[in-house]
This record gives C-alpha cells, structure tokens and sequence, in this order.
C-alpha cells in the first residue's frame, strides 16, 4: 500500500520545469500593466476617446492577464513543493490566501475594464457611458488594483519570506529582500510610478534562483548515477 501511495506521489511530483511559471508571470503581468499604463491616461476624467483610440491595445493586456494568473498559481505550487513537510499552518494560510486574494483582485480589475472597453466599442458611441459613470469606473480599476491588489502582493512577499528564512528554500540574502520591498508596495502605492513592477521583478528572481537550482540538482544526480 505504501509503495503504491509512493508511485502515485513521485508521478504527481512537480516538474522541474514548473519554475518556469514565475518567469512567465512575471513577464506577463508587467507586458500587461505597461500596456495599460502606456494607453490610457492616468486622469480618469480623461476623454472617452483617448481608450477607444488604444483600444487594441488596451484589449490585448486585458487578454494576457488571465494567462499571468494561471501562471501565478503555477509559481505558487512551486514554491509549496519547495517548503514540502516544513509548510507551517499559520504561514502557509497567509501565503495562500494572499496570493488568491491577489489573483481574485488582479481578474476583478480586469473584468471591469474589459466590460468597459467592450461596451464602448460595441456601442459605437462614445456617450453611452456619462462621464461619471466613466470616472466611477476607471477609479474602480484603479483602486483594486493599486491599493488592494498590489497590497496583497506585498503580503505575499513577507509571508514568503518569512517561510524562506525558516526552511532556506532561496538565499537568506533574497529573502531578507524581500522585506523591504514589501514595505515598499504596502507603504509608497500611489505615490510612486511604476512601483507595481516590484512584485513581478521579485517573482522573476525568486523564479530564474529556483530554475537553476532544479537544473543544478538535476545534473547533480545525472554525474552520480554515470558514475554508478
């Protein structure tokens, strides 16, 4: 019995391969936001016009974010399979949970602004939205995701970090990075262009230390079993 649990557990092992997901993520949750930093102006009072006239590329950063979180869930069970029996409960739930609460945000954003740009192409008309309407909906945008989204993220980080400090999954010295960029997305949000890029930079390290290590590992067992 338990080696029949032992076979089903080593076909379910993550692959190696899978720490690719954090590198895809990354770079496409920041093709997305650039994207949409680039194309829409920042002013939410700003004409209709100025989305319609991106609108192509306004869609296409919508299209790819649901592939980021796919991606995201990926990097996440990455990690989990690294922590393995050392996952500690209080941690492990706000490691999970931020992360979900930061995909649901991230889709939820996303999903408004993707029924706004298809209501204004489908109908045809820049004045079938008022502009309070509008402006609602473009703070909505901005709101989930600059000041609950990207806080999410940065509770991402400190948990993860935190459990890096403990079972040495990555360097200390990136995983006291952590830290402080962390305080840097939960403290500077809205104040600071571009800081969004923070999150999926540190996914992108965290990520590529990860890829080389599975491949070091892996080439590791390959000379010893030559050797053998």
């Amino acid at each position: 019995m338990n080696q029949k649990a032992d076979s089903i557990r080593q076909g379910l092992k993550t692959p190696r391969a899978a720490a690719i997901a954090g590198i895809l993520f990354s770079l496409l949750l920041t093709g997305s936001m650039l994207l949409i930093r680039t194309s829409i102006p920042k002013d939410p009072l700003a004409a209709v016009a100025d989305v319609l006239r991106e609108s192509k590329q306004v869609s296409l950063a919508l299209d790819l974010l649901p592939f980021a979180g796919i991606s995201f869930l990926w990097f996440v069970g990455v990690l989990r399979d690294r922590i393995g029996q050392l996952e500690d409960r209080f941690f492990a739930t706000v490691f999970l949970g931020s992360a979900l609460l930061l995909l649901a945000m991230i889709f939820t954003a996303a999903s408004v602004a993707g029924a706004l740009v298809r209501l204004l192409l489908g109908s045809g008309s820049e004045n079938v939205l008022g502009p309070g309407a509008y402006a609602l909906a473009r703070l909505q945008i901005y709101q989930t995701m600059n000041t609950y989204a990207i806080k999410m993220g940065g509770v991402f980080m400190i948990s993860t970090s935190t459990i890096a400090l403990r079972t040495r999954i990555v360097p200390r010295w990136m995983a006291f990075l952590g830290f402080p960029l962390a305080l840097t997305l939960l403290l500077t949000v809205g104040t600071i262009d571009w800081i969004f890029l923070v999150f999926p930079v540190w996914v992108f390290s965290i990520s590529v230390y990860i890829l080389i290590d599975n491949l070091r590992a892996a080439s590791g067992l390959a000379a010893a079993a030559a050797k053998e």
